[in-house]
């Protein structure tokens, strides 16, 4: 297994851990926002440019609910 590979799995694994704990705190949210970009940079990297575009898609919509649940105080 490559570096490329391993980055890409250490990537998807934050992200399923992160959507795990997200009713814990709205900081694991932000956190799963962070891995889909990391997800999401993998996707361009490794030459699967449509992973990376929904990727960067997932990252946006998580960040979204992070700020509407940071302000909403849950």
């Amino acid at each position: 297994m490559d570096s490329l590979s391993l980055f890409g799995l250490a990537a998807v694994t934050l992200m399923l851990v992160f959507y795990a704990l997200e009713k814990r705190s709205h900081w694991f949210i932000l956190a799963f926002s962070g891995s889909c970009v990391l997800a999401s940079v993998y996707g361009f990297m490794q030459g699967a440019w449509p992973f990376g575009l929904v990727e960067a898609v997932w990252s946006g919509v998580a960040l979204r609910r992070w700020l509407g649940e940071r302000r909403s105080g849950v």
